[in-house]
């Protein structure tokens, strides 16, 4: 079942607010100017501010090695070529010193599992942005099954959410004059055949939700113009937003229509009747995720579920004949019940199975799980499915599966890395033997390091994990680094940090991450434990943490500094305005501050479902306790922190940052901040800004914790 377009973590921004405007019964705001994105005014604060502190920072032999040494990282021609299998293809695409905004290209199986594959390179997004005069950024390509001759290329600009798209064909490696395109907005496409999409856009007034996303779902037909395209669905304004996808499976073609209402609930539904014209509502709790696969229906539940009598845990997955459920019969299969350490981070078919990567204890486990070969058999909890490990990850690592195909085969590749391990990427079938194909090499000498797993307890009591990578004898004064998420139920896995090792590693210094609640290393209770009223137990857990690491004496306030993005900078701005005196330094990435205005700029209002709604009264009594743009003081023992964010981030507005500096200046703090024109919610829109964004960071910390 496809799911195109679903918004992941924070994603995709609506327009802001005017920056003259000002929220009823709230104080007037001396900085909302800084919201007016590519203001002149605006603009010019921003670059002195980016020239104080690259006056300050980036200057030295030191930060050039680093930013090189990063660059070096990220350019590496022994990189792994990740890929997606497409037919009896490999796709991959790929940046390096030469090509920094990438090449879309592809290769054959027996061609990759050589040390050097032979690429067609379909696309050069560095020659198209040359011949077009366009900072072109990659967005990805959704290709037209089975033929796989046609793509629908998503390009943005700087590195925006908003993109463009074009079709594309990939036997002339052309654009497809008089093809389907659509302007820069944030779209969804997907394609239904060679001839139809579907497609969200901005068609005019009234066809956005509230949070900018796409209300209406359409068909467009080719050779039609987009205003005639036929409306298959229309969502309401405060949804959060609506698409369709196509399954193109041979013998079981369907088209689903999704309509999400809140960022954690939503309907979905199959299209049925003449042309599609009806819509059967797949009959689950909105708050679940659906799947369906051939024969089966997936559901994944987030809170309990009682059917027929009996209650399914949060967190399970459930399986059922899809044509007996739709038919009423509610006989379904436990496939993961989650406990006290395990939760499932996701799933993947292959052809003829079903493969379960799961967590315990923050630490990953594979299953197999085979159904019985008739969906008639499929039903009760003991139906017919087999299970059997599928070993090969490391302790301390994570792993994920990269290119199954469910349409031809029952091949996968795996990927597992840990934080001193480089990923190895291994080629199979589910009944054969794994082989290594490809291994990155290691970018930091990991001699001397160690892996440990501890546990802090929170001031409910609550043990929260975290891991610890570092030198077992740490040398006198070295600096440690504390990062963590904690929301969106996105989980913080182990995994190789190249850029991390070469840049604090290999420099002495010991890395810290945090699995606070808000995440989703135990499943939805540990996410659902810190939503909107509940938020402050995630800032908590990580205040609990950075004071586990002193207790046992791993580091010291003074030496201890904490980098974080997006949610993360959320966390990072309560960490300086509720427990700077926990830390020695705070880097604050592309964060989201001023808590009062979040759900009128950008994307901010999909995300209430988290956070909760600043203009309710009830809601505002508990977000105003930790919001670090109202709960800045003066005279507070604020430790050193360095903002950055982007102009071009039209997912968490850079107002946030912007106005947070301003106000800390007012008050009288020393305070850095860049903010890189281009680059989106990623700060950064190719191998070099990226370099550069990360050697500040980086040199800043160690600079603050070190005094050197």
């Amino acid at each position: 079942m496809t799911d195109a377009a679903r918004p992941a973590d924070d994603q995709q921004p609506a327009a802001s607010a005017s920056p003259g405007s000002s929220v009823p019964g709230q104080e007037a705001d001396p900085h909302l100017w800084l919201e007016d994105v590519t203001g002149e005014e605006a603009l010019a604060w921003v670059r002195e501010r980016n020239d104080e502190t690259l006056a300050g920072l980036a200057t030295g032999e030191r930060f050039e090695e680093l930013r090189t040494q990063i660059r070096e990282v990220l350019d590496s021609d022994d990189r792994i070529p990740y890929v997606a299998r497409r037919g009896g293809l490999l796709y991959n695409f790929w940046q390096d010193a030469d090509h920094p905004r990438g090449l879309w290209r592809r290769t054959t199986l027996e061609s990759y599992r050589t040390d050097h594959p032979e690429w067609e390179v379909l696309l050069d997004v560095d020659r198209l942005a040359a011949d077009e005069g366009e900072s072109w950024v990659w967005k990805g390509a959704p290709v037209l099954r089975p033929e796989l001759r046609l793509a629908l290329v998503e390009l943005s600009r700087g590195g925006a959410d908003a993109t463009v798209v074009r079709e594309f064909d990939l036997q002339t490696r052309t654009f497809v004059e008089d093809g389907f395109q659509l302007p820069e907005a944030k779209s969804f496409v997907g394609w239904i055949d060679a001839d139809r999409i579907y497609v969200g856009t901005d068609f005019g007034p009234g066809s956005l939700t509230s949070s900018g996303y796409p209300r209406v779902v359409k068909e467009w037909r080719r050779g039609t113009p987009l205003a005639e395209a036929e409306t298959v669905f229309e969502g309401k304004p405060d949804d959060v937003l609506a698409f369709a996808g196509h399954d193109s499976t041979e013998g079981y073609e369907r088209d689903f229509v999704r309509r999400r209402i809140e960022f954690y609930s939503g309907e979905t539904y199959l299209r049925t009747g003449a042309d599609g014209a009806d819509l059967e509502r797949i009959d689950v709790p909105n708050d679940a995720e659906v799947d369906v696969e051939r024969d089966w229906l997936l559901v994944v539940t987030r809170t309990p579920w009682t059917v027929d009598g009996t209650t399914y845990p949060a967190g399970a997955l459930l399986a059922a004949p899809f044509e007996d459920f739709r038919a009423g019969n509610r006989a379904l299969t436990v496939l993961f019940e989650p406990d006290e350490h395990t939760s499932l981070v996701g799933s993947a078919w292959t052809r003829h199975h079903l493969i379960l990567n799961t967590l315990s204890d923050v630490k990953s486990r594979l299953e197999v799980l085979t159904p019985p070969t008739s969906a008639a058999d499929g039903q009760g909890v003991n139906s017919g499915w087999t299970r059997r490990p599928l070993s090969g990850v490391p302790e301390f690592g994570s792993v994920g599966q990269v290119g199954t195909d469910p349409h031809d085969n029952d091949e996968f590749f795996l990927q597992t890395s840990g934080y001193t391990e480089p990923a190895t990427l291994r080629y199979g079938t589910v009944d054969g033997d794994l082989e290594p194909v490809k291994q990155a090499p290691a970018m930091f000498d990991a001699e001397g390091l160690r892996v440990q797993q501890l546990f802090a307890t929170s001031d409910d009591g609550t043990q929260v994990p975290y891991f610890v990578v570092g030198p077992e004898q740490p040398a006198a004064g070295a600096p440690t680094l504390l990062g963590g998420y904690g929301g969106f139920e996105i989980s913080n896995l182990p995994g190789y940090q190249a850029a991390t090792g070469r840049a604090w590693l290999a420099r002495g210094g010991t890395y810290v991450v945090a699995n606070i609640r808000g995440g989703g290393e135990y499943g939805p209770r540990w996410h659902r434990a810190a939503l909107r009223e509940n938020r402050p137990r995630a800032y908590e857990d990580f205040a609990a943490v950075a004071r586990d690491l002193v207790a046992r004496g791993i580091t010291e306030p003074s030496r201890l500094g904490t980098q974080g993005g997006s949610n993360g900078g959320l966390l990072m701005g309560v960490m300086l305005t509720r427990y700077p005196e926990l830390f020695g330094a705070i880097v604050c990435q592309v964060p989201l501050l001023d808590m009062k205005r979040y759900h009128r700029l950008l994307a901010g209002a999909s995300w209430m479902a988290e956070y909760g709604d600043p203009d309710d009264e009830g809601d505002w009594a508990f977000i105003s306790k930790y919001s670090p743009y109202q709960n800045v003081r003066a005279g507070q023992p604020y430790p050193p922190v360095l903002f950055m964010t982007s102009t071009r981030d039209d997912r968490v507005h850079p107002g946030h940052a912007r106005k947070m500096v301003a106000r800390m200046r007012d008050l009288g703090y020393d305070v850095a901040s860049y903010e890189n024109i281009e680059g989106g919610h990623g700060a950064a829109a190719d191998n070099e800004q990226l370099a550069f964004r990360n050697a500040l960071a980086y040199e800043f910390l160690w600079r603050q914790l070190t005094k050197s």
